[in-house]
């Protein structure tokens, strides 16, 4: 096998971001800025971005914020509720900037308190959405207490995933940061209209990673970590050059006391080094060559937007990461924060 040093690819979109806003989006918008052209912006914020209105505004605070020597797109999402209206989807679409709509089952992440009940509730929405080509992106858990927290995205898909694809056949779906073999097999099996989002840290990191020698609250995350064997599935679909499945970081700041707290926020922050580590998971299995479609084609195609006309270079070389990254007047422990990262991105 020859041994790739330096990797020339397009440069690459994140299909799933979370930017925060105010003084947060001000410290963490350039790091994706500097490794991606675009990035579907989550808005789970408070009050979450329910309105193409809100939308509109939170675009006009991320490119307010954006430095200038730096160019990035930030595709907007609407916050799907109970409430959500048809003609608030034929809105988003009018508008041009909207380019999902984001499903979060009520209680199930950070931010989520305004989420969805029932999907019943949504069937309007939906079917404009299937009508008008705007996709779905699902946080695909379920939020019952008796269900065991590593099972959520399993059972997600047993009473939700089958029923919404059956009723919906023609809805563009994003099964977002997928985390067991079950999720794959579905993606998998399901028509062409599906597709999931992978982020670098569970195709890097198992269960193992947030419990052996000690609880480390900065690798937790929703969905959870999961075993070994479902790391190992992603990784396979991930590098295996469908392109059903593509790039999406989920990276999520935190200040450093939300995480290293009695109640820890659930989230990692990838976004300084994310390409790097998606190099090193692809790396580990001698797959390089299929990075390039999983992080610059696949998702824009799925989006029905062009692919980028830049390019990155991926050069095997070993750096540290910082201890801590400035964030809004505290500090984000980022991913593998003091330790070493195999890969250094540089922009062409």
């Amino acid at each position: 096998m020859t041994t790739i040093n330096i990797l020339t690819i397009t440069q690459p979109d994140d299909w799933h971001l979370h930017l925060r806003d105010g003084e947060a989006l001000k410290a963490v918008l350039p790091d994706s800025a500097r490794q991606f052209a675009r990035a579907i912006v989550m808005p789970n914020l408070r009050p979450p971005v329910s309105s193409t209105a809100l939308a509109v505004a939170y675009r006009q605070r991320i490119l307010a914020a954006l430095p200038s020597d730096l160019n990035f797109e930030p595709l907007m999402t609407l916050y799907l509720t109970d409430n959500t209206r048809a003609e608030e989807i034929r809105t988003a679409v009018a508008s041009g900037i909207v380019h999902g709509v984001k499903f979060y089952p009520a209680g199930a992440t950070t931010n989520s308190d305004s989420g969805v009940t029932d999907l019943a509730r949504c069937k309007l929405a939906l079917a404009e959405m299937e009508r008008l080509g705007l996709p779905l992106l699902l946080h695909a858990e379920v939020t019952d207490k008796h269900v065991d927290v590593f099972d959520r995205e399993r059972v997600f898909i047993e009473r939700h995933m089958v029923t919404l694809i059956k009723d919906y056949p023609a809805l563009k779906v994003v099964f977002e940061h997928i985390t067991t073999k079950d999720a794959a097999d579905f993606v998998l099996q399901s028509p062409s209209n599906v597709a999931a989002t992978i982020t670098a840290h569970h195709l890097l990191m198992n269960r193992n990673d947030m419990f052996v020698g000690g609880i480390k609250p900065h690798h937790y995350c929703l969905p959870i970590l999961k075993r070994e064997e479902h790391r190992q599935a992603l990784l396979r679909v991930a590098t295996s050059g469908n392109a059903k499945f593509f790039l999406g970081t989920d990276s999520a700041p935190h200040a450093k006391h939300t995480k290293e707290a009695a109640c820890g926020c659930a989230g990692m922050y990838t976004a300084h080094a994310a390409m790097e580590l998606y190099a090193e998971a692809f790396d580990s299995v001698g797959e390089l060559d299929k990075l390039e479609g999983f992080a610059s084609f696949y998702g824009a195609d799925f989006y029905g937007l062009p692919r980028n006309t830049g390019r990155i270079q991926l050069h095997r070389q070993n750096w540290t990461v910082s201890a801590s990254l400035p964030f809004a007047g505290d500090s984000i422990i980022p991913l593998r924060a003091g330790q070493t990262i195999a890969w250094k991105m540089q922009s062409l």
